[in-house]
């Protein structure tokens, strides 16, 4: 999926918070290293850094939702970002959101915190789920 493809559907899933990415933002995230996953009707884009991963954004279009695309996507960056080396995840979702919190919480993710104001509208819970499940029982890891 094109950084031009993610915009536009991301424009259809969000409107105002948190308000969409540009193709420009999509490009730069990924010439930064983050990684996009895709789908038949959606994507999601993360990015690892040391042994902690955030998922940037998910995105399913409104027609295609309640299919298992996002919990598929969501399942898919869980395992990636595991295999990068993390062994947490965060993300940061609107607590308007309903559902996407009930997508995270049914997927195991947990409230580690809270952001008042989340783009100048309402506050966003943090939320975090472990991976250390998800990596390879083989590689070791420092303590």
């Amino acid at each position: 999926m094109t950084p031009e493809e993610m915009a536009a559907l991301h424009r259809l899933c969000f409107s105002d918070a948190p308000p969409p990415w540009s193709a420009e933002s999509f490009a730069a995230a990924l010439e930064r290293g983050a990684f996009a996953l895709a789908a038949p009707g959606g994507f999601a884009l993360g990015r690892v850094v040391l042994d902690e991963a955030e998922l940037l954004t998910l995105a399913v279009a409104p027609d295609r939702r309640h299919q298992g695309i996002g919990r598929a996507l969501l399942t898919r960056f869980e395992a990636e970002a595991a295999a990068r080396g993390a062994v947490a995840a965060f993300l940061e979702v609107a607590e308007t959101n309903a559902p996407a919190r009930a997508l995270y919480a049914a997927a195991g993710w947990t409230p580690a915190g809270r952001r008042p104001g989340y783009h100048g509208r309402t506050a966003a819970l943090i939320l975090r789920r472990d991976l250390g499940r998800l990596r390879d029982p083989g590689r070791r890891t420092s303590s």
